[in-house]
């Protein structure tokens, strides 16, 4: 009975043996990926064993090496004597290389024990992908809300290399208390970006969206939003809060200011009516036709110029037309920089018109309202736009808010100079509300970008 339930256990034990070698055998051909410089240092540990060795050789002067090899030679003849020495010698070799990579092996695993201990990924995996990603091209993304960090979402899977410039022109909800009693610039559009781009920190990302329910001073206030007022205080400008901030949440990336000044939006209404203040302006309910801010001409922070000059690749949107995309625009140095950079730019339309800002508004519209914004020059090359209409219940959903599928009009669009990119890139919910799925719009984004820069 004992000798039927051995066999048993070793085959199942060869079974699973085989099952496991394939995938072991892959996981250490990883290592020899080009790229990753493991192969170089492989051979400089193995040319350092052997000049260690010829060191202590010379050291002792060779006398019990002289031995050791001889008996070595003694030992090496008798085997040859009994197995031909072109059998011997590739068993020998063999078995030597498997104990170089045994040893390698354990020595990989003890270290990814202690950098990975949830064991979720294979440290060769993780240095493959972190390998990709930081040799990714250097994006440029312009904007505010929720539309650009939904985009950052995707975007990180693609490259770690992202620039997010985005607006500090809002005055509203939590960030727009914070500006009021603490005198700061408002973290809100940041915080969300920080929090897109993430190294799947789950756990932190989620205490930074937290918002506080109840308390005193405290509800309506996310916690990140107060932990960058904080460190703001702290390090004494946003710029240093949000790079201390990134390190915190292991950000692909990084997140900038347009500016760092004081930015307030105006704007004037077709029928005459001047409305200050972001928070203010769609709440208006009428028809834009000049956006400005106070201060007038806002300077840039240097590192968001920096970046657009040095970027492969710019994308400007999704998000809300005059509120989130345009006030960064309104700092004359990037928009400046924008229009001198020769890499590839895309706009990227939003799916639906906005009551308060684009009402009836086509894709046209909201480029002549970009153009007019910068002084007509031709800030982007190329307009990416949702093909399908959404479903009825959204359209149902969003009529009774006035709010509509941004219309097509190709033949304005062509007028205006630029090449029209159509995707399917919509996400709806159970409750049907639209957006942009981050990972079908970067997927087009990216092959687009990829068509753009061949073709160069």
């Amino acid at each position: 009975m004992s000798m039927v339930f051995f066999r048993q256990a070793l085959h199942a034990l060869q079974q699973q043996s085989r099952r496991r070698t394939p995938y072991r055998v892959n996981q250490w051909f990883k290592w020899l990926s080009p790229g990753l410089s493991i192969k170089r240092w492989l051979l400089i540990s193995v040319g350092g064993v052997l000049l260690a060795s010829l060191g202590l050789a010379i050291w002792i002067k060779l006398t019990p090496i002289f031995w050791t090899i001889e008996l070595l030679r003694g030992f090496l003849g008798f085997i040859t004597n009994i197995l031909p020495n072109y059998i011997s010698g590739p068993l020998v070799l063999l078995f030597g290389l498997l104990l170089l990579l045994w040893g390698q092996t354990r020595t990989v695993g003890s270290i990814t024990k202690v950098l990975r201990p949830e064991g979720e990924e294979e440290l060769i995996d993780v240095l493959l992908a972190h390998h990709r990603l930081y040799r990714g091209p250097k994006i440029v993304v312009i904007g505010g809300g929720t539309g650009l960090s939904t985009l950052l979402r995707g975007l990180k899977t693609y490259s770690a290399n992202i620039t997010a410039i985005v607006t500090v022109a809002d005055d509203g909800g939590s960030s727009g208390r914070l500006r009021q009693e603490f005198g700061v610039l408002p973290p809100g559009d940041i915080r969300n970006c920080l929090a897109a781009l993430a190294d799947e920190e789950k756990l932190l990302t989620e205490l930074f969206q937290y918002r506080f329910r109840a308390g005193d001073g405290l509800s309506g206030h996310s916690f990140g939003n107060l932990f960058l007022t904080a460190m703001t205080e702290i390090t004494g400008d946003l710029e240093r809060a949000v790079a201390a901030s990134s390190k915190v949440l292991a950000v692909r990336g990084q997140v900038l200011p347009a500016t760092l000044s004081d930015v307030r939006l105006w704007a004037e209404l077709a029928d005459g009516r001047r409305i200050e203040g972001e928070s203010s302006i769609p709440k208006a309910g009428g028809k834009i036709v000049k956006l400005g801010c106070i201060p007038a001409n806002p300077p840039a922070l240097p590192a968001a110029l920096k970046a657009i000059k040095e970027a492969d690749y710019i994308i400007i949107g999704p998000g809300s037309l005059y509120t989130s995309l345009i006030p960064n625009l309104l700092v004359p140095e990037i928009a400046d920089a924008i229009a001198q950079s020769k890499a590839p730019r895309i706009y990227v339309c939003n799916i639906m018109t906005q009551p308060g800002e684009t009402e009836g508004y086509t894709v046209a519209d909201h480029i002549r309202a970009i153009d007019a914004a910068t002084s007509h020059r031709k800030l982007f090359d190329a307009v990416l736009v949702h093909k399908k209409s959404p479903s009825a219940k959204s359209l149902i959903r969003y009529a009774q808010q006035n709010s509509h599928p941004v219309f097509l009009d190709r033949e304005a669009v062509t007028l205006l100079g630029r090449r029209i990119v159509p995707a399917n890139v919509l996400f709806e919910d159970e409750t049907g509300y639209v957006r942009h799925n981050p990972q079908k719009l970067a997927k087009v984004l990216f092959r687009w970008y990829s068509g753009a820069h061949h073709g160069k």
